[in-house]
């Protein structure tokens, strides 16, 4: 079905019936799931680009919402598959006009943004947020566009770059943690406490008895298996997040808890740094952590 064009519709100059003919894509993406959970209002303008839409001229049926990025950092397509889906959809020359309530949703690397860019120019694709709509095969248009990519990229580099300062100074005051050892527990200033529970208390105690006993990690660990012993792990992350878990150790955890600073009362910040070429292909991270000569 062919949808008429309308000359009096908003960016009626730019917008042509052959987009119209076409799907829109409403591509919506905050950075973290505190985000997504905590910043409701920047969701709901992004979903309220699909009323943008058909104010635009296009039918509502022709309007699709992704919104699988959520709670995923713009840094690189990795760990995205709403991304790739939007390329493909583009590449496929389904799409007509892709929607972003700023450039900085759809990629914050240039690389991304200017894959994105280049295939919406060759398949004739309007690029749409909240300050209008550009055609990324009109050259005065594409000037602009071209820079998004860059000045997203600065700005993440920008924030990224505040980040290791903060936590440098969190860390000289010992109050950094990415998580905490088995048998303890975060406090509600940010400090560290022995775990309420105490059979998860009892459970890391003897542990270290049997080593200290028999002399090596392996035979700690046998000692736990064969006995049926199982460490309570409260949950960093998530929807059980401090909730108390069952777990039957396994060796490198136990070698793991046996050599943490913090049994032995020390307070160790910094000791690994993550090494990009040991990345894995199509998986998220920065690689394998390796150890550092230092620490905080």
């Amino acid at each position: 079905m062919t949808v008429a064009h309308n000359p009096s519709a908003p960016f009626a100059h730019t917008i042509r019936p052959r987009h119209l003919d076409r799907l829109v894509i409403v591509y919506v993406r905050q950075s973290t799931a505190q985000q997504v959970t905590g910043n409701r209002e920047s969701a709901d303008l992004q979903y309220q680009l699909r009323s943008r839409a058909v104010e635009y001229g296009w039918a509502d049926s022709r309007v699709v919402v992704i919104d699988d990025d959520q709670g995923m950092s713009g840094q690189s397509i990795e760990g995205r598959p709403g991304f790739p889906r939007l390329l493909a959809e583009v590449s496929l020359g389904h799409v007509g006009i892709v929607f972003g309530r700023e450039m900085s949703r759809l990629a914050r690397s240039g690389k991304d943004w200017r894959q994105l860019l280049d295939l919406c120019a060759i398949f004739g694709v309007l690029l749409a947020d909240a300050d209008g709509v550009s055609d990324p095969t009109d050259p005065s248009d594409r000037l602009l566009l071209g820079p998004c990519g860059m000045m997203s990229e600065a700005e993440l580099h920008v924030l990224r770059s505040r980040l290791p300062q903060g936590k440098r100074d969190t860390a000289h005051r010992g109050e950094a943690f990415g998580f905490v050892p088995t048998g303890s527990v975060r406090t509600a200033d940010g400090g560290v406490a022995l775990d309420p529970d105490e059979q998860a208390r009892s459970a890391v105690r003897l542990m270290f008895e049997k080593f200290a006993e028999l002399g090596s990690a392996r035979q700690a660990h046998a000692y736990l298996v064969r006995n049926g012993i199982v460490l309570g792990v409260r949950s960093a992350s998530g929807p059980d997040k401090g909730q108390l878990t069952w777990r039957r150790p396994r060796l490198g955890a136990v070698d793991d808890r046996l050599r943490h600073p913090f049994y032995a009362g020390a307070y160790v910040y910094g000791r690994c740094v993550a090494d990009p070429t040991r990345r894995t292909g199509g998986k998220c991270g920065r690689g394998r952590p390796g150890l550092r000569s230092g620490s905080a």
